[in-house]
Order: C-alpha cells, then sequence, then structure tokens
C-alpha cells in the first residue's frame, strides 16, 4: 500500500463528530499546553545538557500556569473542584504504593 491508497480507504473510517460541548475548547487547550511543557523539557535536555536555567524555570511557570487555568476549567465543566481531584489522585497513588503495583500498566492497577 502506498501512501495515495492509505490516504483514500483511510476515509471508510472517517466520521465526523460534532464537539459543541464547552469542555472541548479547554480539552484541546490543556493537550496543547502539556505539548509546550514537553517541548520545552526536550529543549533542556536536548541543547543544555539537562541543565534548568532560571530563564527556563521561568518559561516552563508560564507553560504551567496555561496548563493549570485549562486543568481547572475541565474540572469546573465536570463539577470537580481541584482539591478532590488532588485528593484522589494522592489516594489512589497511596494505594498503589501500598499494594506494590505504583510501576506497571493500567488504570485499575
Amino acid at each position: 500500500m502506498n501512501f495515495e491508497q492509505y490516504q483514500s480507504r483511510s476515509r471508510d473510517t472517517w466520521n465526523v463528530i460534532p464537539m459543541d460541548h464547552p469542555i472541548v475548547y479547554p480539552t484541546m487547550g490543556l493537550a496543547n499546553e502539556a505539548g509546550e511543557v514537553a517541548g520545552k523539557i526536550k529543549k533542556i535536555f536536548r541543547d543544555k545538557g539537562g541543565t534548568i536555567s532560571a530563564d527556563d524555570r521561568g518559561a516552563l511557570k508560564k507553560e504551567l500556569g496555561d496548563v493549570l487555568w485549562y486543568l481547572t476549567q475541565i474540572c469546573t465543566e465536570l463539577d470537580l473542584t481541584l482539591e478532590e481531584v488532588a485528593e484522589y489522585n494522592v489516594e489512589k497513588l497511596a494505594s498503589r504504593l501500598e499494594r506494590g503495583v505504583i510501576t506497571g500498566d493500567g488504570d485499575d492497577r
């Protein structure tokens, strides 16, 4: 198969999915901002041997603030507080640690 064939055949599984819900924009924003954080970290390791400068720290602070904003908007749309999400996460990880499954795969370990 070549790319022209793939492109044509892949349309068999294509479907327009309406996304006119208020949770869509902050979800896309969160993914975008998390990618920007990852990109900055990648460049710190690629170009600076992993040394995080004060300027890098400031740039990451800005991006992490954007991540937090989008996360907050998603929580608000889901009628969740940041506190309850954080508390659940800490409890989940503590349980995994106690059961010896802190590493590995799967959401329900």
